[in-house]
């Protein structure tokens, strides 16, 4: 099974650089986008093969996760169960026979940290939400299921360790390095899932995901890895790669991808 995430930075732009052409050549069963800025019926799209599903903000133009699947689902959620959680479109779950596919586009804490206490609580809720999807305590309204494994993957919005971005130390307290984030994201770790692709590249420097669209940060590698497949723990044994693709353009984020023997 080979799973990709990407953070398009706005869907309608990445089509007008090649979004098309470099979904085909990544060939995935189950494609997860982040930060679609849309709404319903503002794009279409050429993916045969593919069933679609949506989760959109409130807010037009803003937010909204995607998963474009080869399988029909047996059910799709689209919230966490927390109204004012909720509003944005920033979680997109499938439920197949084998497992959960849970797609996130987790909140900034913007600059100065002031959104800081949403992203808190968002990440214990997040934390929550996969874990009830284990144990087959799911949100009012979905169909009831059994527990199974969950893979989640999207733009987490926090490097976890130092070697996750170029300049660590300047950016120690920032939006996306704060200590407050790492160590939910710490916390999300130790309630029972595992970091794909540091799990197999323990001590890889220079892999990121995304960079500032600012002082060539690309062309320089100024990067920070914000962008994650983690997998229930029971899945470890199941993981057959874990990849970055610094390569494919059309975002300032690029996509990442995990193969699950399943």
């Amino acid at each position: 099974m080979r799973l990709v995430s990407w953070n398009v930075n706005g869907l309608r732009a990445a089509l007008k650089k090649g979004f098309e052409e470099n979904f085909a050549l990544l060939n995935a069963d189950v494609f997860a986008l982040q930060e679609t800025k849309l709404q319903a019926g503002q794009v279409e799209l050429d993916l045969p093969g593919y069933r679609d599903f949506w989760s959109y903000a409130e807010k037009k133009g803003y937010s909204g996760t995607a998963v474009f699947s080869k399988r029909e689902p047996l059910q799709t959620l689209h919230a966490l169960g927390m109204p004012h959680l909720d509003t944005e479109g920033r979680i997109c779950a499938l439920e197949f026979p084998e497992l959960w596919v849970v797609n996130v586009y987790t909140p900034n804490a913007q600059a100065e940290l002031a959104r800081i206490n949403h992203r808190m609580e968002w990440d214990d809720a997040f934390r929550e939400f996969c874990k009830g999807l284990e144990e087959g305590s799911l949100p009012t309204g979905a169909q009831k299921a059994d527990g199974k494994p969950v893979v989640m993957c999207g733009d987490f919005n926090v490097a976890h360790n130092e070697i996750d971005l170029k300049n660590p130390g300047p950016n120690r307290g920032n939006a996306g390095f704060s200590d407050e984030e790492r160590e939910k994201f710490t916390k999300l770790v130790e309630a029972g899932f595992t970091d794909t692709f540091r799990h197999l590249n323990p001590d890889l420097p220079g892999a990121y995901s995304w960079w500032s669209y600012r002082a060539n940060a690309r062309a320089n590698n100024t990067g920070w890895r914000i962008d994650y497949f983690l997998v229930s723990d029971a899945l470890v044994p199941n993981i057959e790669s874990a990849s970055i693709f610094p390569e494919v353009h059309g975002s300032d984020h690029c996509p990442v991808s995990l193969d699950l023997a399943i």
